[in-house]
């Protein structure tokens, strides 16, 4: 239902709901069984049939149908009726699609459960309680509760506000936010964005908060009327990919080359048109790496899965790949690198230090508990606060002190709030006290003490003078020395004028946040692995740099504060994060100028960040990360990565899981591409040298399917090596191929082809017949793929990294060599491909020669070290 027209309170009688209770458990189990869940429609997926023939596009495997239609009309025409061998090439071809459509659905089902772990959540009343619930759950009539940061999560009408302001630019084009009020009735005509006292699913809360009841959920919200335009496309390809993708091409062109000379070379040598047309078809086909882009993904969504269970979500399959690459790891304070576990432990007048239990700490405390947006709740016995951290520290030293947290509220009525802000650095709120109003300020020392023109000493008011300024900034500086963050309380009279200014001093508060315990050995981590961990926080400077300095990050040398870089150009503020480490009293602009700042000097930046205004920082980083637990929905949307125990670790650790990824997918292509390269010199050696072919079509084919995907697909699942975090970070300028790869891809691909010749040349010459050498090339060519794949597992010698720690491995090695050698020994199966039996020698020959590819892999790996 629309509900702009209407009072708030007509909507909720309407919609049969509560303002104060909500909806009961039971009523929006209904509605939700009648109406659905609250989200969009899907993108209507492809059918499973559609996907299997999507498989059949590929160009090579249109050459290769091409090819059965020909050689089952020349068998026919030639009356032999030997149909064997099309039929084995479409019987690969349809066991491919079937292979292509599995890997699909497998990362299909990676990204759904990736979807369901970064679901929106909405805080709502029910049964009287306030809990927080997946958005999908909402039902027309639940009593929402908004908040900065938060994205609204279905249509509902406002009931009570507080300086709400909302972007609304995804559906109105409107830049600015939009102002919104509970106490205005809209014309029913009016256009989106003069609806001022509804709020739509899918925008953003800037500031303020609000209560609001839900009127329309789902397709029924403005922005499911819009759904087709905001359906998300599909997922681009990562840089990697694409580069796989032109090399894939490349390589393809100058493999039908081949093939087109093996063809000529056939004619010509009267081999027949058939037979030669063939085997250059196959030799194309078992060529071309085709599957790498789909490789290339799979490896990528098996270590997002892995990734996600480390507590690092990935949103975007391209930050895996720069994860590797990051430099620096720009990270918030508080909860990131310390426990956000806060509590007071000093309480200051203008004069000095008062006992945390005594009369005047009580007042200074209970006007940073009225002053505050947490509340208390009971569970069990105990009381928890619930709320952001600093202010649940306050409220609960306030509580132990006498002043009752359950009560405050009721006591104390609040009849205005003007929000907290990184602007701002502060906050404040009107209450209602023995009948007059009140208001008071809690904030950043150094901002509130400017606005202070009275000092209270044990209850008395005397004038704030320069001496007693200078001093509360001392008292100040000694308590940020010692690694506690303080906040600042002041008050006064309202009646009616809510301006923050003019206030009286109250006193100091001091908390502490102590390091997590994992924290610096994660700093040291980073340092072996070349990349700069640099702290950006709100906090005082000498607070930031005593944390910085327990933690490893500060060197020395002092901080940058927020106002310094605010007078700095672009080009200085470079020159400054070529050394400093330590960014404090910094707003959300500044954070954006210094990833730029890092980012201009061709460093890759990680960036953390929790609230609304963190977003285009997390947008301008390389990789954008938002803290799970207390980062609000808009952060979560605009970054590439969420951690969902919002630990400074996690993503050091993200670091480690995305070069060990990325080290899988190099495994992955330089194994493919060698073993391509390796059927193209057999088969067109053998065509240049005037051999019969070492290969029939089948074989290659066979060869193609078995022992390329299964082991390529087992070097995803390679663990990260050891040595990985003290390497220096993956350099964005240097080519996949770099350092040599290119050779060693020729090298190795040479030596398997030219093993496969002498297995051919001792079957066909030593033994005598032409069925032994192919049969011999066959296997050999098949069991040197195998022992590649292992040899491709790490860069250390395999008794170093463990012969047989990687299960997936040993399961394609004895899955591949079982299915080779049931080929070659089943009487019905070695007929289809062309195979005789083999005694012991002939056996121990490809045994040999197979190995010798491990065996100089590992060799050449032990004389590098």
């Amino acid at each position: 239902m629309d509900g702009h027209f209407l009072s708030s309170e007509a909507v909720i009688k309407k919609l049969g709901t509560d303002k104060s209770s909500g909806l009961s458990d039971s009523q929006a189990k209904k509605l939700l069984e009648k109406n659905g869940e609250n989200k969009l429609a899907e993108k209507k997926k492809a059918s499973l049939l559609r996907r299997f023939l999507t498989q059949f596009s590929d160009f090579c495997v249109i050459i290769l149908f091409v090819a059965c239609i020909i050689s089952f009309v020349t068998g026919i025409i030639e009356g032999k009726g030997d149909f064997v061998e099309p039929i084995v090439i479409l019987a690969i071809v349809i066991l491919n699609a079937v292979i292509g459509v599995y890997q699909e659905s497998r990362a299909e089902k990676a990204i759904d459960a990736l979807q369901k772990l970064s679901a929106p959540t909405a805080t709502v009343k029910r049964s009287g309680k306030i809990k927080k619930i997946p958005s999908s759950q909402l039902v027309t009539g639940d009593i929402i509760l908004l908040e900065s940061g938060d994205m609204v999560p279905a249509d509902a009408r406002l009931i009570s506000s507080n300086a709400l302001r909302v972007q609304e630019s995804a559906l109105t084009g409107e830049s600015e936010a939009c102002e919104k009020t509970a106490d205005i009735i809209c014309a029913e005509k009016s256009p989106l964005a003069e609806m001022k006292n509804t709020v739509f699913a899918s925008t953003n809360v800037i500031a303020g908060n609000a209560t609001a009841v839900v009127t329309n959920t789902g397709m029924n919200t403005q922005v499911g009327k819009i759904a087709d335009m905001l359906q998300s496309e599909e997922s681009p390809q990562t840089p990697l990919q694409k580069r796989l993708e032109k090399i894939g091409k490349a390589l393809g062109i100058g493999a039908l080359a081949i093939c087109g000379a093996v063809f000529v070379l056939g004619i010509i040598r009267k081999s027949g048109i058939l037979p030669s047309f063939m085997l250059s078809v196959s030799l194309a086909v078992a060529a071309i790496p085709e599957g790498l882009p789909a490789i290339v993904t799979i490896v990528l969504s098996m270590g997002v899965q892995r990734m996600a269970k480390s507590n690092a979500i990935i949103r975007h399959l391209p930050a895996v790949e720069t994860l590797g690459a990051a430099t620096v790891i720009c990270s918030d304070k508080t909860g990131t690198l310390t426990q956000n576990k806060m509590s007071v432990v000093r309480v200051e007048n203008s004069l000095g230090e008062v006992d945390i239990k005594s009369d005047n700490a009580k007042d200074i405390l209970f006007y940073g508990a009225l002053c505050n947006n947490a509340h208390a709740d009971k569970k069990g016995k105990s009381v928890v606060f619930i709320g952001d951290p600093t202010e649940t520290a306050i409220l609960s030293a306030a509580h132990e002190n006498g002043t009752d947290a359950f009560f405050l509220a009721k006591q104390y009525p609040r009849i205005h709030e003007n929000p907290f802000s990184g602007e701002r650095k502060m906050m404040s709120t009107v209450n209602i006290i023995d009948g007059s109003e009140q208001l008071t300020v809690k904030g950043a020392p150094d901002v509130v003490i400017k606005r202070c023109t009275g000092v209270s000493i044990n209850g008395r008011i005397s004038p704030m003078t320069a001496a007693r300024r200078k001093k509360i900034a001392e008292q100040n500086n000694i308590m940020a020395q010692n690694a506690l963050r303080v906040i600042a309380v002041a008050y006064r009279k309202a009646d009616g004028n809510y301006n923050e200014d003019n206030l009286i001093f109250a006193g100091l508060i001091g908390m502490t946040d102590p390091p997590r315990p994992e924290a610096a050995k994660a700093v040291e981590t980073c340092k072996k692995a070349g990349i700069t961990p640099v702290m950006i926080t709100g906090d005082h400077s000498v607070t930031a740099c005593a944390v910085a300095e327990k933690l490893g990050i500060y060197c020395g040398g002092g901080a940058v504060t927020g106002s310094e870089i605010e007078q700095m150009s672009d080009e200085e503020l470079a020159r400054a994060t070529e050394s400093c480490r330590v960014f404090a009293r910094v707003n959300p602009q500044h954070k954006v100028r210094i990833v730029k700042a890092f980012r201009s000097r061709g460093e890759i930046a990680a960036m953390t960040g929790d609230g609304v205004n963190d977003a285009p920082a997390l947008k301008a980083a390389d990789i954008g990360c938002a803290m799970g637990k207390n980062g609000t929905d808009v952060a979560k949307n605009a970054a590439d990565m969420i951690l969902t125990d919002d630990n400074f670790a996690t993503i050091v650790k993200a670091v480690e899981q995305g070069r060990g990824i990325y080290d899988n997918i190099k495994k992955a292509v330089h194994f493919l591409l060698g073993t391509n390269i390796g059927e193209i010199v057999a088969v067109f050696a053998a065509s240049l040298l005037g051999f019969s072919q070492p290969l029939i079509p089948i074989q290659l084919l066979w060869i193609n399917l078995v022992t390329d995907s299964l082991p390529a697909m087992a070097l995803g699942t390679e663990k990260t090596e050891k040595n990985i975090m003290e390497r220096k970070p993956i350099s964005p300028k240097k080519g996949f191929f770099s350092d040599g790869l290119w050779l060693d891809i020729m090298l190795e691909g040479l030596l398997i082809g030219i093993l496969t010749l002498l297995a051919f040349s001792i079957g066909s010459l030593i033994f005598g017949s032409l069925e032994l050498g192919r049969t011999m090339s066959f296997a050999t060519l098949s069991f040197c793929e195998i022992a590649h794949a292992v040899n491709m597992r790490s860069s250390q010698p395999l008794y170093k990294a463990g012969i047989f720690s990687n299960k997936m491995m040993n399961l394609a090695v004895i899955v591949c060599s079982g299915f080779q050698a049931a080929v070659m020994i089943i009487p019905q199966l070695a007929e289809i491909f062309g195979t005789v039996p083999m005694n012991g020698v002939q056996w121990a020959i490809v045994a040999s020669l197979s190995l010798i590819t491990l065996i100089i892999g590992e060799a050449g790996k032990i004389l590098s070290r």
